[in-house]
């Protein structure tokens, strides 16, 4: 049968959730082969062979550490030739980080095929996969698929949902060499992100963002209490990002962060177009602000006109009081 290479995101062996998206999407298409680099890349197998990978293609060195992306280039490439001699592959899937998107290209590149970024869903069609983009601010769906080589295609989180299917799951080491550019750009230095204990905002199923409506840093706590009751994650506009009031880290929007998530807040945000590129695929999108004419009410399911130092705090009480 046909075979999907599928890149695998983990953190010392636990795999993240955007992978487990990619593995039920590959089984539409083929069967899905694993390629997990780097520390603990072994111990994910059971996790993988869980969510349908009926190989892992597993391979450790220092340079997937040391070195930015190049390495992680040459172990795919590898991966892709190893499994393009049997002649059955099909496609390969990548996560839609910046990261992702970057190998993705490099990959592409290299093997002078097409590539498809930031798909929300993946079909099997009659001359390969078909995948699904939201264009132009989320205002179009296309449906496309590569004409030339293998396809490269990245997945934004939160376009499948997870589903598990057992699977063979059998672990083998895959021979890489290094090319010459793999060193070429050396990590000097690493400084971990403070933990705030909320979900990662591209792969959280529920997102509470704040935006010029806010009037100020402190005024995040009310927006983080929200979250918090929810088990959301946290974003900001660009308005509040410049503002100094929110991280960088922390902005949805063209030129910050890409969500789709089950839930999207939106609490003093008007809903301009750069804010909406990054968040209009959400599932469902409520939204809170005292103007009744902010254009951000004409993409809502739930839209309250009202203040939000009124509204939020509120809203956030009641979901204490109903969680018991």
């Amino acid at each position: 049968m046909a075979e999907v290479l599928v890149y695998v995101d983990h953190v010392d062996g636990a795999v993240r959730k955007p992978t487990l998206e990619l593995l039920t999407l590959a089984r539409r298409v083929g069967e899905p082969v694993a390629v997990a680099l780097g520390n603990g890349a072994a111990d994910t197998a059971a996790a993988l062979a869980e969510h349908g990978a009926v190989k892992v293609l597993t391979h450790d060195a220092s340079e997937y550490a040391d070195y930015l992306v190049v390495p992680k280039v040459d172990a795919l490439q590898a991966a892709v030739e190893s499994v393009s001699a049997a002649g059955s592959l099909v496609a390969v899937l990548v996560p839609s980080s910046a990261e992702g998107k970057e190998i993705a290209a490099r990959l592409a590149l290299r093997i002078g095929s097409g590539i498809i970024t930031d798909a929300v869903d993946l079909e099997a069609g009659d001359e390969g996969p078909v995948a699904t983009q939201s264009v132009f601010a989320a205002s179009f769906t296309t449906k496309s698929r590569v004409s030339k080589g293998t396809p490269v295609i990245t997945v934004k989180p939160n376009s499948a949902a997870v589903e598990a299917a057992p699977a063979a799951g059998d672990v083998s080491e895959l021979s890489v060499t290094f090319s010459a550019q793999a060193t070429g750009t050396k990590v000097t230095g690493r400084t971990p992100r403070e933990s705030t204990g909320r979900p990662e905002l591209t792969e959280a199923a529920i997102v509470v963002s704040g935006g010029r409506g806010v009037n100020g840093a402190e005024n995040f706590a009310i927006i983080e209490a929200l979250a918090d009751s929810l088990g959301a994650a946290v974003g900001a506009s660009r308005a509040a990002v410049d503002a100094g009031w929110y991280p960088h880290t922390n902005q949805v929007g063209q030129t910050g962060k890409s969500v789709s998530p089950q839930l999207y807040i939106a609490n003093g945000i008007s809903g301009a177009i750069q804010h909406r590129a990054g968040m209009q695929t959400s599932k469902t999108i409520v939204a809170v602000n005292k103007d009744a004419e902010a254009p951000i009410f004409d993409l809502v399911d739930y839209g309250v006109v009202g203040d939000l130092f009124d509204v939020v705090p509120a809203l956030t009480e009641e979901i204490k009081t109903r969680k018991g």
